[in-house]
């Protein structure tokens, strides 16, 4: 039962990096999907690779994912899925991240929740978070972001 879960959550990854690469290799302009072409080509042979081995019962990173764990996750796992299939598109790319980066921040940093402090640095952390992602992105790399409702 061990080897199965390595096998299945790796297999789950491989499966969304291939349905990623394919996706960012069949949509136009080519040119605006240059930079998601790299990542999710070398995601996909990582991803592959971890597969592999869990296969063949070659990883040994761990005894998986237990109950508490997932439990753990789970709040992430809700908050990443909202923004995959709604926030970035409806939203915007800029906008959708800077929510579900304060929603992740929220979630699972450790400071009071009940402190104006914690507040005022979790919105400067995710105000800096998407500053470096703005800059990197649209001046740097020139990649094409999902507009919109608001930016």
């Amino acid at each position: 039962m061990r080897q199965w879960q390595h096998v299945i959550p790796s297999g789950a990854i491989a499966a969304l990096g291939l349905w990623v690469c394919y996706v960012s290799f069949t949509q136009q302009p080519a040119q605006a999907f240059l930079f998601p072409r790299l990542i999710s080509s070398v995601f996909v042979v990582l991803a592959l690779w971890t597969f592999g081995r869990a296969l063949l019962g070659l990883s040994r990173a761990g005894t998986g994912i237990g109950r508490t764990m997932f439990l753990n996750i789970l709040p992430g796992l809700i908050v990443a899925v909202i923004y995959i299939f709604w926030a970035a598109e409806v939203l915007g790319f800029y906008s959708g991240s800077a929510l579900a980066f304060f929603a992740l921040l929220s979630l699972y940093d450790p400071a009071p929740h009940d402190a104006a402090k914690s507040w005022l640095r979790r919105i400067m952390i995710t105000v800096g978070f998407i500053l470096v992602m703005y800059l990197l992105f649209a001046k740097l790399l020139s990649v094409f972001t999902p507009r919109g409702l608001f930016f």
